[in-house]
């Protein structure tokens, strides 16, 4: 359940996270977003920086603008920092997207429907920049992550009230939603060589933690599925393998090798009981080329969900999850 804030050949900066679903939407029976794109224009000495507005890009290749977003990011006083773009994200069936109004409120929504905007007070008083939005594959659950000097919780929303379900203690590296949207897997740096896997549930409760072999801890990032405690991760190379993990038994319970199209990996998402899907992304010299290709967890088969080159004047785009 990662969205993620993608660098282009024309951007230099920014990650964000979003994740996958049991019941995930079907692209080819009703739109859907594909990914979010704010336009790259020429700063001082030709340095780039976003323009424009947040730019939906559907699957059947139609285009809207978020006419209410913020694009370019606000300092904590309100003032343009010009050359950083405001916090975005796509739910992984492409439902819905969270981002910040031009009046500064933290908004969520859904195609063909309203949007619902969160509290004033949901968040701290920090620059849009330095928050990363998650949501949950349905868009039901909202994750607003912080970075900066000062340390502070995730936060963790009900998008259909703006309430605040819970925190995660800020320490930890949101890595985004269970299939489901209940909880939330994180990892943390737990010594010198050493990273824990944990899951909290949407309220915030510590449900599992647990220090996973080399093969998971070191192939990041890593996906919850919905029963809360099997992780899948992708070991990349010549040799590509899907490796499965039990949280609770701490044990791999599978490892399979898979063939995969050409691309580094930038998402993994659960997407059904038996199903995950990896984000693909390559970075040609004039292009940046996108391929989702899901993977049956029991047999190891490979089949291409999608293709796509991003917009050619794009800063940064942010592409769906599972």
């Amino acid at each position: 359940m990662r969205t993620k804030i993608l660098m282009t050949l024309t951007a230099a900066l920014v990650a964000l996270a979003a994740a996958p679903a049991v019941a995930h939407a079907d692209p080819h029976q009703h739109d859907s977003i594909r990914y979010a794109s704010i336009k790259s224009c020429a700063g001082k000495e030709e340095q780039p920086k976003p323009c424009g507005g947040w730019r939906l890009v559907m699957h059947s290749g139609e285009q809207m603008t978020l006419r209410d977003a913020q694009g370019v990011a606000l300092d904590a006083k309100g003032k343009s920092t010009r050359y950083l773009p405001a916090a975005i994200a796509v739910s992984g069936n492409g439902q819905r997207v969270a981002y910040f109004t031009k009046t500064g409120r933290l908004a969520v929504r859904t195609l063909g429907g309203g949007v619902k905007l969160l509290p004033k007070d949901a968040l701290p008083r920090i620059g849009q920049a330095e928050v990363t939005l998650v949501l949950s594959d349905d868009g039901g659950r909202l994750a607003a992550v912080f970075s900066g000097e000062k340390p502070r919780a995730t936060r963790v929303f009900d998008t259909a009230t703006g309430a605040r379900l819970g925190t995660v203690p800020p320490d930890l590296n949101l890595q985004g939603f269970s299939a489901d949207g209940d909880e939330v897997l994180a990892t943390v740096e737990a010594d010198e060589s050493i990273t824990d896997l944990l899951v909290y549930s949407d309220a915030g409760e510590q449900l599992h933690r647990a220090t996973p072999p080399q093969v998971v801890a070191a192939n990041g990032p890593q996906a919850l599925a919905a029963d809360g405690r099997t992780v899948a991760n992708l070991v990349q190379g010549d040799k590509p393998e899907l490796v499965l993990y039990d949280l609770e038994s701490d044990q791999v319970t599978d490892r399979k090798k898979i063939k995969l199209p050409a691309g580094d990996l930038d998402m993994i998402d659960w997407t059904g009981d038996t199903q995950v899907t990896l984000h693909l992304v390559r970075s040609l010299t004039n292009s940046t080329k996108a391929t989702i290709v899901q993977i049956d967890t029991r047999t190891g088969a490979v089949k291409i969900r999608d293709r796509y080159t991003v917009l050619k004047d794009t800063f940064v785009f942010a592409a769906c999850g599972g």
